[in-house]
Order: structure tokens, then C-alpha cells, then sequence
């Protein structure tokens, strides 16, 4: 287990190096093609097949068509009348500059772990939403366990209280890592929870609310005013939206769904490690306009990291 989420961060960016082609290494954030006097000149015509094989290749990656629209246009903008040395530098010029459009896409909006951290007045509230089955309580589990490393007192709320085992699951959790809980009887109102735990943290100057919530599906309204309700009450400072990376464009309309609903800060997708490329950190962040704060990468407190763009896209083009 690393110390921190930064030294995560540091390991898979590192790994993610290590991986790239030598030939086709670049600066993600810099990459701008230059201008030639001389040599072939890229036209749309170039980039049609070679955009549609990757496209094809993107959407099993679970890349949803309106992301692989606004990559297309950026690609296109970036390349088209761009003069190369020669025709067989053309298709491995397009695919740099896929993949730097591609972190160019995830980065348009990002998150700092490091702004949980920051002292404050009154206790930081943060509330997880997302559908039964993604990983919402174990991602609350391990992102407490990751604050309590760095000296941060945290206070869980079990303001999931329809799923039967919802409260015992987080209280476990509560129990291993040494946090306070706060719980009400199961069916209980779950805002009522959020309030005592708040107010709990404000009165025992504890530094961070982790609210857990009922794995609502997005198309039911009743759960979702159930939501807003929360919001209402508990006011938290950020919602974070935990999304299954397995789910491919369910989860796409859940994150639309739910940020509509309440308003989403910022998501945490979960089960990268098993098969899944990546594809739907690109879609939901294209979709919502939020970033992708972290990623679950395995079983155990420790498998958690920041999103980092550059990784993502290294494991969409993985074979």
C-alpha cells in the first residue's frame, strides 16, 4: 500500500512511461505539430479511414459517440493541411496526435486530492451517489483510509438505509478503520443521518463527512428528490459520483442523470482492473464537463489513484 494517492500517482505515471512505444512518445500537453516547407500534406481524405478504424476501435473501448465526435474535430482542426516528411509518416503522425487529443479531452477539467487536505473552519462534506453494485462504499472506505494516513479525522454516515446490509457494510468499514460512524435504524430518513453526522463533526471538530447513499437508479424520481433532499440538508461541499467502468454507456446516462439531478463535483470510476480500457472516464467526462478524480485499480484499500489522463489513454490503446 503507498503512503499517499500522490505517490500512486507518481508509480503509474511512471509505469505508464515505461510502456509507451519509444517511437511514439510525446509531450501529451505540448504535442503541436509543426509546420513543414516541404513533404506530403495531410488532407481530411487521409484521416477518414484511419478515424474510422480507431473510432471502431475506441467504441469498444466504451468511448460514447459524443466524446468521439469532439475528438474528431479536434484531430481534424489539429492535422488537416499539416505537412509531414513523407506519405509513411502520415498514420503514426495521426495516431500522436489521437492520442495527445485524446488527454487533451480529459484534461479540459481536472481534480487536486491534495484539496481535501486543506485546513479549514468547518469539516469538508462529501457525499457519494451512484447505483447499487459500482463500488460506492468501498471507494468511501478507501478514500477515508487514505485521509486518516494524512492526518485528517474522518466521520462516516450510513445515509444508505433501503439496501438491506448497506449500514452493516460501512460500519464494517467504520470498525476496521478506527472512524467514527454515525447510523439511524434501517428505512430510517437518510438526510436525518447526514444531518447528525454533520453536525457530530462540527461539534467534535472532526475534519471531513463521508455520506454514503442508497444505490438509487436514475430513473426513478422518487429517489432522486430523495437526493436532492440530502443536498438540502447535509449542504455538502462536494458530490462525487462513483461509476463502474464495466458499465460502459450506463453509466454515461447514470452520471448525466444524477448530475442533473444534484450536480456532481467530480467522479471515482471503479473496476479498471478487471478488462476494462478506459473508455468511460473519456465519455464521462466529456459528457458532464467534470473531472475524474480517481480511479480503482484492485481489491484493497491501497488500489486507489488519481485519474491521470496520459494512463487512461495508454490503456485505451492497449491491445
Amino acid at each position: 500500500m503507498f503512503k499517499s494517492l500522490r505517490d500512486r500517482f507518481r508509480r503509474a505515471s511512471k509505469k505508464a512511461e515505461e510502456e509507451l512505444d519509444p517511437e511514439l512518445k510525446l509531450d501529451y500537453e505540448t504535442f503541436r505539430p509543426e509546420e513543414r516547407d516541404s513533404g506530403a500534406v495531410i488532407r481530411e481524405k487521409h484521416l477518414d479511414n484511419v478515424l474510422w478504424e480507431m473510432e471502431l476501435a475506441l467504441l469498444e473501448s466504451d468511448v460514447a459517440m459524443e466524446a468521439m465526435e469532439e475528438m474528431k474535430a479536434i484531430i481534424k482542426k489539429r492535422l488537416v493541411g499539416l505537412r509531414v516528411e513523407n506519405r509513411a509518416a502520415i498514420t503514426p503522425t495521426i495516431e500522436k496526435a489521437l492520442k495527445a487529443s485524446l488527454v487533451e479531452l480529459l484534461s479540459k477539467t481536472t481534480f487536486d486530492p491534495q484539496t481535501l487536505l486543506e485546513k479549514r473552519d468547518q469539516p469538508l462534506v462529501i457525499a457519494f451517489v451512484g447505483v447499487n453494485g459500482t463500488g460506492k462504499t468501498t471507494t468511501i472506505a478507501r478514500i477515508t483510509d487514505w485521509l486518516q494516513q494524512n492526518g485528517k479525522s474522518v466521520v462516516m454516515a450510513a445515509s444508505d438505509t433501503f439496501r438491506a446490509g448497506a449500514i452493516e457494510q460501512l460500519e464494517l468499514h467504520a470498525e476496521r478503520l478506527g472512524c467514527k460512524f454515525i447510523k439511524h435504524q434501517a428505512g430510517g430518513d437518510p438526510a436525518a443521518v447526514a444531518f447528525d453526522a454533520v453536525e457530530h463533526a462540527k461539534a467534535k471538530h472532526r475534519d471531513i463527512v463521508m455520506i454514503d447513499t442508497a444505490g438509487r437508479m436514475q430513473t426513478n424520481s422518487n429517489l432522486m428528490d430523495e437526493m436532492k433532499k440530502i443536498k438540502r440538508v447535509a449542504k455538502p461541499d462536494l458530490i462525487m459520483f462513483v461509476g463502474d467502468s464495466l458499465a460502459g454507456n450506463d453509466a454515461i446516462d447514470q452520471a448525466k442523470k444524477f448530475h442533473e439531478a444534484v450536480g456532481i463535483d467530480a467522479v471515482v470510476l471503479t473496476k479498471l482492473d478487471v478488462d476494462a480500457k478506459g473508455g468511460a472516464a473519456l465519455s464521462i467526462s466529456s459528457a458532464i464537463g467534470q473531472p475524474i478524480a480517481f480511479v480503482g485499480i484492485g481489491q484493497d484499500y491501497g488500489d486507489l489513484m488519481p485519474f491521470d489522463a496520459a494512463w487512461i489513454v495508454e490503456r485505451i490503446f492497449a491491445s
